[in-house]
This record gives structure tokens, sequence and C-alpha cells, in this order.
């Protein structure tokens, strides 16, 4: 069963990371083979990460992009076959010739759509990861990720159908932390190993949205070949860079905690260490003696992976493969330790707590969102919320607030096309924010963009939608919903939170009575009553004490969303 020494082999791979290259050599048996490695490096392509603020916004912000691409060809990748079809038919609803594209079409139907988008009959394809085997189409200008990939293997590639012809490529993912913990809880009932596997993809990946330092460079390191520059002058991290601060101490820090360790534990680990916190493996081992324990503690988690991740990219330390990821010295971390020297870092996006800009333009760098008018809805929405003896967020979101501070809406009818603004909840509470928005307007002379059009449309309920609603008014079971429609649990939560959050009721009281108590449940409605943030996984630390689950959080969060803001 073996092949002869003699017969020459050859194995070729498109993505692979040097552990990769590791298991392929290990896997096939090669002793000390040649390696012929071609450039990771697409110059021709721009790489952008855009922050996720909610899903209705982000499917306005890409419809508004391809318009202004109009005739040009792009690929919308999507996590799951119901959000290829609704981008898709929102799209065409609003004169972009769009089709789907996923594994549940029968084999005709997706040989045709590929002829289609070939032959440029279809100019943009929303396609689950599926899509792409045996497509080699030389012009695609635009290659937009709606749900950040599982790894980054998946989201080079996927990247990689842009600008085969060497010409410009635009790349633009959007980026939610909720969406990698959705990947998370998906991958619950698969084997420990490939969880562990999974879980590891995906904290790479969520690194490479977050971080600050040239994504190029973040990308070509991740495959094992450097870069020359900190600035390849086409990603949004090198056009818009954040502010550099003196690193040397935290980076001095950082390294001494890999260093008493003895170089045999992970980020997560040596993170831990520097906050001072006492986990029980830190307490095993008694790590907590050391000098090093909450040397750090004055900064948060979020700096100090930023820390550990730039140590990574400057080569002061690297992840032993072999070893499940253990942080290790390089000769130049060790160099360091000895003569510390000057070495300017930037720190990451922290995409949840940034005020971003909510409008995605062509070249990447422009913001739309009116800061001034932004404050002045928050000071309105504050004195609402006091009024009401509410939480602000239950108010408007967020999100509606940067909305409304970028396309000023002066009606109540305006003011209801809005993400997460229903038109019985534009009536209950939009009043004194339309006209605030007007006296702006008014005042400032104001240019208004003509963007109701669109956010109208895509304000429409799906079929999808009202099958969800009508079911819930029949009091079906949740799990009897999400297995009629195709759904996991997860998705379905999901998809009744946009609904409500939307502004239309929903009873689910038949379900929850069944599952939590009802004392219980009104400890949690009196928790949100005083909750300031909206944040569910702030919620659900402090709830899970009572035994409910995340699954449980969210839907009881649905129920008081719907009783309270709704």
């Amino acid at each position: 069963g073996q092949i002869d020494a003699k017969i020459p082999i050859i194995a070729l791979t498109a993505t692979a990371t040097p552990k990769v290259q590791s298991d392929i050599k290990k896997n096939l048996d090669m002793e000390d083979p040649n390696i012929f490695l071609s450039s990771f490096n697409r110059p021709n392509l721009y790489y952008e990460i855009r922050p996720k603020r909610s899903r209705e916004l982000a499917i306005k912000q890409i419809i508004k992009y391809v318009q202004e691409n109009q005739g040009k060809s792009g690929i919308v990748y999507c996590l799951n076959r119901k959000s290829t079809e609704e981008i898709a038919e929102l799209l065409n609803v609003n004169g972009i010739r769009a089709v789907p594209y996923h594994a549940g079409m029968e084999a005709a139907t997706r040989s045709q759509v590929q002829d289609q988008f070939l032959m440029e009959d279809m100019h943009v394809i929303v396609a689950t990861i599926a899509f792409g085997m045996g497509i080699d189409k030389p012009d695609v200008r635009f290659v937009i990720h709606f749900d950040i990939p599982k790894s980054i293997e998946n989201y080079y590639q996927e990247t990689g159908r842009a600008g085969r012809d060497g010409l410009e490529g635009k790349c633009v993912a959007f980026y939610s932390y909720k969406d990698i913990e959705k990947l998370e809880k998906f991958m619950r009932d698969k084997p420990l190993a490939e969880r562990e596997m999974g879980a590891q993809l995906l904290a790479e990946t969520a690194a490479y949205a977050e971080t600050s330092v040239c994504r190029r460079k973040f990308l070509l390191h991740y495959f094992g070949e450097g870069y020359p520059s900190d600035n390849c002058g086409s990603c949004d991290n090198c056009l818009k860079p954040k502010e550099r601060i003196e690193g040397k101490i935290y980076v001095q820090q950082a390294l001494q905690a890999a260093h008493e360790v003895n170089e045999n534990n992970g980020i997560p680990y040596l993170v831990d260490l520097l906050m001072g916190k006492r986990t029980t493996e830190i307490g095993n081992y008694k790590h907590d003696l050391l000098p090093v324990f909450g040397a750090g503690k004055e900064k948060d988690e979020h700096f100090w992976n930023s820390i550990m991740r730039q140590c990574l990219i400057n080569s002061l330390v690297y992840k032993d493969i072999e070893q499940y990821g253990l942080i290790k010295l390089t000769d130049e971390g060790r160099a360091f330790l000895k003569k510390p020297r000057s070495i300017m870092i930037s720190l990451n996006h922290n995409y949840e707590a940034e005020a971003n800009d909510v409008q995605m333009e062509n070249t990447g760098g422009k913001s739309v969102l009116d800061p001034v008018l932004f404050d002045i809805l928050k000071k309105v929405r504050e004195s609402l919320a006091k009024e009401q003896q509410l939480p602000p967020y239950v108010i408007f979101g967020e999100a509606s607030l940067e909305e409304m501070a970028t396309v000023y809406p002066i009606t109540l009818d305006e003011l209801s096309k809005i993400s997460g603004v229903s038109k019985g909840k534009a009536e209950k509470y939009g009043v004194r924010f339309a006209a605030a928005i007007k006296k702006y307007v008014d005042e400032n002379d104001v240019e208004r963009p003509n963007d109701f059009s669109t956010l109208k449309q895509v304000a429409n309920k799906s079929v999808h939608k009202i099958h969800i609603i009508q079911s819930i008014d029949k009091k079906l079971p949740l799990d009897e919903i999400a297995r009629t429609r195709g759904m996991k649990m997860v998705e379905l939560i999901e998809e009744i939170e946009t609904i409500v959050y939307s502004g239309t009721k929903l009873n689910l009281d038949y379900y929850l009575n069944d599952i939590i108590e009802e004392d219980l449940q009104e400890e949690v409605m009196d928790y949100f009553r005083e909750m300031q943030s909206g944040d569910l996984r702030e919620a659900y630390s402090e709830l899970k004490e009572e035994g409910l689950s995340y699954e449980e959080v969210q839907l009881m969060h649905i129920k008081f969303m719907s009783e309270v803001a709704n």
C-alpha cells in the first residue's frame, strides 16, 4: 500500500498557512521536500472593515454602494441562504440586476445563474460560500461580506475573486462581534477538537477585523509572508490610520509575561495574567505569585489583546503551531527584553464603543454622520427616557440615532423609514426628534439627502417575517417555527429580535411561561428596566446565576422590548 519512493509527488494548494503546510508534509510523509510559494499579496485589492451596527443599516449601505457602482460586477457573500435571497430581492427592488446563489438551488439553476453572471445579464451575485467553484470572472470589481467569514482562509479566497484582471478590486466586510458569537453557537454540537479548531479560526478572524495595523501586512503575516512597509496605502487602516502611542513599557510587560510562564501559554492566558485575574488555572499554577501578575491591571482586555497581536506582527513572539498556539519569544523578542527600545503601536478598533461612520463611500474614507446633530438627538432621547422612566436605548437604539443624524428625517413618515423605527414607534416617541432635526436643518441650511425611497423599500416586511409573526400569533412552539422555516433556533430568535426592535408587538408569553417561572420573569423585567446599555452579553453574565441560558435572556429581552418600547 506504499507509493514507490522513486515516483515524484507534488502537493498543490491555494491558501496554506504555515500550519497547513506543516500538516501536508507530515500527512504525506514528505522528508525535506522542495517548497515553492508564490506571494499572497494582491496589490490591486483594497481591504476595508465596516462596523455592522444593525442588519438593516448594513443592507442599506450595501444597496447604496452597489447603486454607486452601477453596471460593475460584484459578489455579496452571506453565511445563510435566507440572507442571499433577501438581499438579492432588495437589490432588484432598487434597480440592480442581482440574483441569489446557494447550495439549496437545483444544479441546473446554479449553472444558469453562473452563466448569467459571466455574460453580465446579472451584475451582482448574492451568494453563500458555496459560490465560486469553477467560476473565473476576471472583472469582478467588488466583493462585499455581509457576514464575517468563519476563517481568514475563507476571507482571503473569497476576496481573491475580485480584480483577477489586475485592475482595482474593493473588498469590504461588515463586522460585529455578535456575528462571531453566533458562529460559536453553531459549533456547540460539534466534537471538542473541531470546536477548539473552529474557535481558534474565529479568534483570528475577529483579530483581523479589529486590528488597526495595515490589513495587507496582517493577512500576509497570517500566511507566513512578510510585508516590507507599515502602510500599503490601500486599506482602511492605512488611509485612515489610528493615532499611535509609545508602546515600549506595554510590549516589555507582554514579553515578560510570556517569559515568566516559561513560554507555555496562549494569548488569552497571558492577558488574564497581566490584568491580574484570579482564574482557576492561574491559581493552580501559582502564577498569581509572579511579579508580572496584575502588572497591566490599569488597562483592559481589549488593550492587551492589541499589544499581544502587535508583538506577533512585529516578530517579537510567534505562535507555536504544533503546540496549540502557545506564545514563544523570538530572538528579536529576547533582545527587546534585555534592552527595551522605543516602539510605536496603535490600538485595535473597538467597534462596540466607537461611534464610527455609518455611510460606506466608494473611497472607504468619508464620514457623513453629523456629530453635532447626533449629540442633540442623544439629549432629546435622554430627556424623553427620564420622563418615561425607561432606559434610553428603549426609546430608539444608537443605530437609529446615527441614521437620523445621517439622512435628516423631518416628518413622522420619514422617521418611520429609519431602521428600528416603526410607524407606531415614530408616533409614540418621534415628534420631538423630528422637530429637533427640522430645527437643526433650518438653522444650518442643511441639504438633506434623498434616501427615503430606498429606506422605504428596505423597511417592507418580507414573506418570511410575516410567516413568523403569524406563527407566533397562533402560539406555535418556537422550535416548530424554526423547523418549518429551515432555520436554527438561534437564527429564528435573531429574526424575532429584528421584528420586535423594528416596532412590531409580539406576545411570547405562551412560550416563556413554559420555560421560565413567572417570579423569575418579573425579576428579569425589573433588571432590564434598570439596565442602561441594552448589551445582552452584560445581561447574561448577571442573569446566568439565576439559571438562565443566553437564549432565554434574549427571549426575555424581546418580551421587555415588545411590552415597554412598542
